[in-house]
């Protein structure tokens, strides 16, 4: 299905109602997630913004029910794929299977449940390199090819991955390469008391009936091509790429405890994406282009899983959360 691009018109008039729109989103999947406010924003940025979500905590925390909740509210083709050690690439991508036809036999192909709309790729890291990096070739091409042919995925396309941070006996972990496909790095964290108190008292069940559709597809792309007309003044992607490249310890930039904390820095695609995700967070506020705000909002997001701590942080307890958030405090936003 064709849709408009939004003129120079309807996009204003897109984003001026995109506020309003998300927070629909927001009461809506709040029916069946308690708390995890931060993470449904995410979620929704990175939608918005062309990305992919890892989203990383332990058992029973609702990640996979975050994701069953937004499909359901935007009306997106769902498919979830249980990640396992005997899941082989085709069982991701699809197939091609001999067919039999007025006596003549041809192969056909048969798409696999990555030929979706949104795709919850549960315990990623638990099945073996080979069948990730056919997810992640997907994730980065917007394609699948196999047997020699190319099919292109319908977008929207966005892949939420989970991953549990505790049992590592027996995983694949993601190699930073892989890491670096992902926009954000999202950790789910314990609920408050009282958040916890309402999850008890209200969610006996999977308390997805009662919820009422947003969005639709057609509506996703037209948001999408409004929040990518949203400038980012130059001072602003100044800020985004002073704060990458002083990630990396062998930059006249970095700081002294990023020479001695960090191994590698971020590559130049963590700038892209703080641009990127900071179109869609302005946009979900109602403003008209990137702010600095908005790069310093999503900078741990976007750079933990691509800062990679030496072992001198390892031996003195620095994590990479610490340092992404001393060098906010530590990276000027405006030079003059």
């Amino acid at each position: 299905m064709n849709v408009s691009r939004p003129d120079e018109t309807q996009w204003v008039r897109v984003i001026e109602r995109l506020p309003e729109q998300v927070s629909f989103v927001r009461r809506e999947i709040a029916k069946a997630i308690v708390g995890q406010r931060q993470a449904v924003d995410a979620v929704l940025y990175a939608l918005l913004a062309r990305g992919h979500c890892l989203l990383e905590g332990v058992p029973g925390l609702g990640k996979t029910l975050l994701v069953r909740a937004l499909g359901k509210v935007l009306q997106l083709n769902f498919r979830r794929v249980q990640f396992t050690p005997d899941l082989m690439p085709a069982d991701i991508t699809g197939t091609t299977i001999l067919q039999e036809q007025d006596g003549h036999r041809t192969f056909v192909f048969s798409p696999g449940p990555i030929f979706t709309h949104l795709l919850l790729a549960d315990e990623i890291n638990r099945t073996p390199p080979k069948t990730q990096a056919a997810l992640l070739e997907a994730m980065q091409e917007r394609s699948v090819t196999v047997a020699g042919n190319t099919t292109p995925l319908e977008e929207p396309f966005v892949v939420m991955a989970t991953q549990n941070p505790i049992e590592q006996e027996g995983t694949y972990p993601l190699p930073e390469a892989q890491l670096d496909r992902f926009l954000f790095l999202l950790r789910i964290e314990y609920p408050s008391l009282e958040e916890e108190r309402r999850i008890v008292a209200q969610h006996s069940f999977t308390p997805l009936e009662d919820l009422q559709p947003v969005w639709s597809r057609e509506q996703i792309l037209q948001m999408r091509e409004a929040v990518a007309r949203l400038p980012a003044a130059p001072n602003v992607i100044d800020y985004a790429v002073r704060l990458v490249r002083a990630t990396r310890p062998a930059d006249p930039t970095a700081p002294e405890f990023v020479k001695r904390w960090v191994r590698w820095g971020a590559s130049p695609r963590a700038s892209q994406f703080l641009i990127l995700a900071g179109r869609a967070r302005a946009a979900c506020e109602g403003r008209f282009n990137v702010a600095m705000e908005d790069v310093a909002a999503l900078a741990v997001w976007v750079l933990r899983h691509r800062v990679i701590r030496s072992f001198h942080a390892d031996a003195e307890g620095v994590s990479t959360d610490q340092i992404i958030e001393r060098l906010l405090a530590t990276v000027p936003q405006d030079l003059s």
